[in-house]
This record gives C-alpha cells, structure tokens and sequence, in this order.
C-alpha cells in the first residue's frame, strides 16, 4: 500500500497538515472544527439548561462521510461497562476513518476533572482537596494515573484541570477549583497537567478566562473584575500551566467581562494567549459556548455570525456538537462573510495536534491493548492517599481527637450514612447517574458511618440521620439529640450533595445565596450542642461554610472536600488517629454567612476596620490546618548572617530564606512551611499578605528538615496603572508561616534600582531545597 504524504511519519508534521489540507475542500476542513454527541439527551430532566436547543439530532452516518473533529464523551454520557465502551469506541473510529476520504479518526474527548468520569471508573477527591494537600508531586501523580485509564479506553483529550481562582464561594462550582490563590491554584494545576500530559492526553486548561469571578456568584453571570486583578489573580495559573505543565489546549469560558465574551475577545485568545504567551496548541469551545454568542450574549444575530466572532477570536473546535461550524459556517465562507483563511487556520491547528496524537499516520490502531480497568487497586491506593492528606483538621482544642478505641459514639447528620457524599459533582455517580437509577454505583464507596464501624471495632456506634440535606423538616431532631445523649462522643456529618443545575447544594449551577450549611444542618448542629456531649463536627462540603455561630462551642472541628471513593476510610482513619491529619484550609472558612465575596487576597481597605460594622475576618485562615503532633521551626536565617534588619538587593536580584523543622511530638506527621510577600508601599493596592511559596515536609518523630527558600524579585511583581506588569523598588517582606495569618519568621527587605518591566518569561515560582 502507498502512504500519502499527510501519513508519511518521516516528514516534518507542518509538511503533513500541510500537503493534507491542501487536499480538502472547505466541508472536509470544517468537520474538522466541530465535535458530535452521540446520545446526548435533548429531553427528560437529564439535560442542561439550553442544551434542548443546542444538541439536536445529526445523521451519523452522512455527517462523517466529510470527517469528524472530536467525538465527545463515549464514556461519560450513560453507564457503559468500560471495557465495552472502549471496544464501541474503537469500532466508531473505525467508522469515521473509514467513511471520510483521507482516513482520519476523531479526537475523542472526556471529563476528567476528580477522575476518568465513567462508569465503573475511580472516583478521586475533587481539586479543591488536591489544593488542601498542597503536594503537587501527588497530584502529578494522580494526573499520570488518568491520563494512562484514558490512554487505555483510547481517549485522547480530557477536559481538565480547572484554574479559575475562587473570588466569592458561594459560587457552586468552587469544588472544582483548586483554591483562592493563584500560586497555589497555579503550582497544584501545572503538576496535574504535567502528570496528564507525560500519560500522551491532551490537558485542557478550564475556564479561560474570568469565570470564576462571576457577578454575585452565579454561574455564567457577567464577571466585573477590574485589568489589575484579571492580570494578577485570575490569568496567572494559566499561564503557569502552559509554561511549566505543558498544556496542549484551552477552553474559552462562558463568561463575558466587560461586556466582552471570552469566545468572542481576540485580544484574550489570540493577543494575549498565542502572541504574547506562545501558545501553539488548540482552543476549544466551552460546551454549546459558541452559539451562546447568540443566544445569551446577544453579540452574533445568527450561527453563522457566532461561528465568525468565534473563530476570528481563535476558537478552534465548537463542542461538544457542531451548531455554528458546520453547514452555516460553510455558507457564511461561501458567501464572503468569513475569510477562508480563518478556516484554514483552525483547522491547521487542529490537524496538527491530531499529527501529535498519531491519529494521521497510517499504522493508527484504535483497539484497546487489552482489558480495560478504570478502578485498579493502584489507582484505590492512589485515592486514599490523595484523601488521606487533604483532611483538614480545623479545631481541636482540648485534645478530643483522637476517639478512643472503644468509646461511645452517635454518628449523626445527613451525610453520614450516603456514601454519595464523598463525590463531587463531576464525578460519574453524582453526574450521570441520577438519570439512570436502575444502574448500581459501578465502583464500592464506604459511607462515613460503615467506615466508622470498621476502623473502630470496639466502639459502640449509633447513628440517626436528624435532618436532610437542603429541605427544613426538624423532625429527626429528637432521636438525633437522643443518640448523642446516650454517648460519650457525637460526630455530626454534615454537608453538601453534589448536583448539576440545582439538583445539588454544590456544583455547577448550584450557587448559595449565602454561606449558611444547606437547610437546616445548623439547627441540628444546635441541638446536639445543646446536649452536653463533645461533638466533633465533620464537614463533608463543596466549599467553606461559616462556622463562627458554634466557635469554642465544639470538640473538634473537621473539614473534608468531596474526599472520593476512599473518603470514608480516610476521615475514618484521621478520627480514629490512624492518619495524622495535614491538609491545609485552600480556602479561608468565614465567621459569617454575609458579606461576601471575600478571600484572604485583600488590600488594607478590604480587611476589618473601624470604617464598617462588618468584619470579614476568616474564623479560620487560608493556609490554616493542625496536626496530632507539634513542629519547632528552628535556626531561621538569611543570604546575610543578621536578621531583624533590613537587607538591600537590586529590583532583579534574588535572597534566600533557610529554617529547620523539628517534629517534636510523638507522632509522625506532616509540616506546610508556607512563605508570605508583604508590599507595604506599591503604586497600586497590593493585598496585604500573598503566597509566593510552600513547601511540605513529613517528619518522624524527633526528626528535622531544613527548607530553603530561594526568593527571587519577579514573584514581587505586579500590574502598574500602565497595565505593565513591574518589578518596583521599595521595602518588602518575607514573612515564613504557618498559615495566612500565623507569621512565625519575617525578613525585611528594600528593592534598590530602577523599576523593572517583567514579561511572560519572569520566573513564576519560588525554589525550595529540603536538605537533612
């Protein structure tokens, strides 16, 4: 058989895209462009708002005769045995290859935001509990583990990590976010990106850009966020992904800022991401986000005029199914609305990456290596350990923690005895399922309660649910105050259930007017108070929720984000003492219900004074989190012998910070030395405490680390009132602590020179050494 050029392994890959679309006619290079749905529900509860509209029906069969871009969620639309499904897959991409002219097969893309959503599949905890770990290199390894299950079922492309940074929690989607600050949000997605990407999947970067910082925490709602704080909060974390992860494609978001959509805003898509950033790989659609241009935002009057805006802009591929890019993108090139060349351009890029993908050459096989298993034992030891680090023991004050083997417990609340409460909205049980209720779970979750009983053979366990999750019926109260009377402990699981559009308390379309917990949790919480025994209230949640009504009241306070399959166990074990709680809060916990949107990035305008009756002061802080042994930090020094005065580097200079940690407990457990910036005068507002550096380290007891921080001048840098982004000279600080708000070692410095304009190549994150 003759190889055609376009499948010629031996020629450069812009020589094959090349020779491949001069070949194509305008209909052959569109199919490129867009993605098809196959079962997508456009009727019953089961669909997304708007989705009726955007997904009808296509002709299979007469649609891939002119090829297919990308084939969107074989797995991850209805309960399919995997190995099956992967088979199903294969026999499609046969179908496509061999339908079309020139014999290319789709991308195949899935959701892979805590885990491979399929049926049958691991179910991870969500990002937000990968930013409470703050360990990269687990969450590194956690983006290679799907990457290879999404490898094996012959997916090419998953949709993930998000990078938006939480600006106001009450939005619903806040469990797939990695946290409220940018460097944390940027190292902790860079390495699940790197980990998805050295597995061969396509990582795309969600939600780009703005989406989070919503107006009034609604979901798709217009974003006002100023040019400083989009420069310095929300873009940072994408950019550090495509430089440092690798990053092979973006998602537009939904979102408009100033009444620019981000699907149609070429100074975003292209300016800023290709011309200024670099960035050679594809864009993509956010889902029906393209004919969203005129249906919601009003900026196009047809699909044709969309499909224009958005590919002006830089919108490669219009998911999940062809709306705009298909026959009326067509017609408008024909009729010289749209310049060909913008076609020619997309599609370029889309083929290249396909080239990548080795879904060009000749030799292409879509079949499954072999059996497929999306739930292996390394994957569960995986999700337990992940769980594991990202528990987040709050409050302990009187040592209540941990149970004693054989004590008395009421295990009470809604989320104690649903082991849906471990998962988050992406994950395919809380996703899908709710539409298939005649199918089982697909993979085993132990509930809180089993998990309890397990871990604590001796111990006399009760449980009585007290009250739902969102609806207000009290009823339950008595014999919940009851159980938690007749035992020496009560351990309240309360929380939230993962939803889509409302059908949840978290999630996407599930935003909180307020951050009270749902329904009527607090009152039940107030009854087993009320009671007398400790109670050790564990929090099995999607964001923080305020918990300044019951500070000093409780035993023990416990936070756990959407901790996956291995959630029970690992809560179990951080009760029982079993693990060593040492996550770290990604998010501040409020005090109070009102007053947001707030996060810890504040300037001094933003943080409690005498100018307002309300005190947004966090009742515990970003970075907080307490552990079974205690740590020493020992031995702090500088580049300069002295510390305590202040030392002169020049505007591009660098300084090192050096401290030992001591485990002096009896425990073996795990420190997060965090490093703070403090910029007492700037030329602009700067918040008045920013992290720019972590580093975690586990100690055995009795035994230190030394961590050396290695600080260079471009992680001062910000965005001026020119919109350049400057290096300026000044006194800094360099504050070593525990948390946000718990300073245990701080160098003064003064920035001499001249000010410094910085770039995309800056250095963007601080150097750690563990030595010892």
């Amino acid at each position: 058989m003759t190889t055609a050029p376009w499948q010629d392994t031996a020629l450069a890959a812009a020589a094959r895209v090349d020779d491949l679309l001069s070949r194509m006619t305008l209909e052959e290079k569109t199919a490129q462009l867009y993605g098809v749905w196959v079962g997508a529900a456009t009727d019953g509860d089961g669909v997304a708002p708007l989705q009726r509209e955007m997904a009808a029906g296509h002709d299979w069969d007469e649609l891939i005769t002119l090829g297919l871009g990308q084939l969107t969620r074989s797995f991850g639309t209805a309960p399919v045995d995997p190995d099956l499904a992967a088979r199903a897959l294969a026999r499609a991409q046969r179908r496509i290859a061999a339908a079309g002219r020139f014999g290319i097969p789709a991308v195949a893309h899935e959701e892979c935001l805590a885990g491979f959503t399929a049926w049958g599949a691991t179910a991870y905890p969500v990002p937000l509990a990968w930013g409470a770990t703050f360990d990269p290199a687990l969450v590194e390894e956690l983006g290679l583990r799907i990457g290879e299950d999404l490898r094996s079922a012959g997916v090419h492309q998953g949709l993930a990590p998000v990078l938006d940074v939480v600006r106001d929690p009450r939005w619903g989607r806040v469990e797939e976010t990695i946290g409220e600050d940018p460097y944390l949000v940027g190292t902790v997605g860079s390495a699940y990106v790197r980990g998805l990407e050295s597995a061969g999947v396509v990582a795309t970067l969600k939600h780009f850009a703005g989406y989070a910082s919503s107006a009034g925490a609604r979901n798709l709602a217009p974003v006002r966020a100023g040019v400083r704080e989009f420069a310095d909060v929300t873009l940072p974390p994408f950019e550090m992904a495509l430089r440092e992860g690798g990053a092979r494609s973006v998602m537009a978001a939904y979102n408009e800022t100033d009444g620019v959509p981000a699907a149609a805003d070429p100074r975003l898509l292209t300016g800023l991401l290709r011309t200024e950033w670099g960035f050679t790989g594809t864009v993509v659609a956010d889902y029906f986000g393209i004919g969203f241009l005129q249906t919601l935002h009003r900026v196009a009057g047809s699909p044709g005029e969309a499909a224009r805006a958005a590919l002006e802009a830089g919108v490669d591929v219009e998911l999940p199914t062809l709306k705009c890019y298909g026959k009326p993108l067509v017609a408008a090139v024909r009729e010289g609305l749209v310049p060909q060349a913008l076609v020619d351009r997309a599609a370029r890029r889309v083929l290249l990456q396909k080239c990548e993908l080795g879904l060009l050459d000749a030799d292409w096989q879509p079949e499954p290596k072999g059996p497929v298993d999306l739930d292996s034992t390394a994957n569960r030891a995986l999700a337990r350990r992940l769980a594991e680090e990202s528990v987040i023991l709050l409050d302990n004050p009187d040592g209540l923690l941990p149970l004693a083997p054989d004590t008395r417990l009421a295990v009470v609340g809604p989320r104690a005895a649903d082991a849906l409460a471990m998962l988050g909205c992406y994950s395919f049980p809380s996703h899908v399922l709710p539409h298939h209720p005649e199918v089982p779970m697909g993979i085993d979750i132990s509930s809180v309660l089993e998990s309890l009983r397990t871990e604590l053979p001796g111990a006399k366990v009760t449980f009585a649910e007290g009250c739902g999750v969102s609806d207000v019926d009290r009823s339950g109260f008595e014999e919940a105050a009851a159980r938690a009377a007749e035992a020496d402990v009560c351990v309240a699981v309360l929380g939230d259930r993962a939803g889509l559009f409302g059908r949840g308390t978290s999630g996407e379309g599930c935003d909180a007017a307020d951050l009270r917990l749902p329904g009527v949790q607090a009152d039940l919480l107030d009854a087993l108070v009320g009671t007398g025994v400790p109670v050790v209230l564990l929090l099995l949640t999607g964001r923080p929720y305020a918990l300044g009504r019951w500070a000093g009241r409780l035993g023990a306070v416990v936070q756990a984000f959407f901790p996956g399959a291995e959630g029970g166990p690992a809560v179990a074990g951080v009760l029982s003492g079993r693990v060593n709680p040492a996550g770290r809060l990604p998010v501040s916990v409020p005090r109070s219900p009102g007053g947001q949107p707030w996060t810890y990035l504040q300037p001094p305008l933003g943080l409690a004074g005498e100018v307002s009756s309300l005190d947004p002061t966090p009742l515990y802080a970003f970075g907080h989190g307490r552990s079974y042994t205690t740590f020493a930090w020992e031995d702090f020094s500088g580049t300069e012998r002295e510390i305590g005065r202040e030392t002169e580097i020049g505007t591009d200079g660098s300084y090192d910070l050096s401290l030992t940690v001591r485990n002096t407990g009896d425990r073996t457990g795990a420190e997060v030395v965090q490093l703070y910036l403090h910029d007492p005068v700037a030329s602009v507002t700067r918040p008045d405490t920013r992290l720019i550096g972590y580093h975690r380290l586990e100690l055995a007891p009795g035994a230190s680390r030394r961590v050396t921080f290695r600080f260079h001048t471009d992680l001062s840098a910000f965005t001026d009132r020119t919109g350049t982004r400057v290096v300026e000279p000044g006194a800094l600080e360099l504050r070593l602590a525990a948390s946000s708000t718990d300073v245990r070692h701080t160098a003064r410095l003064t920035l001499t020179g001249p000010v410094r304009a910085v770039g995309p190549d800056r250095r963007l994150r601080c150097e750690t050494r563990q030595d010892g």
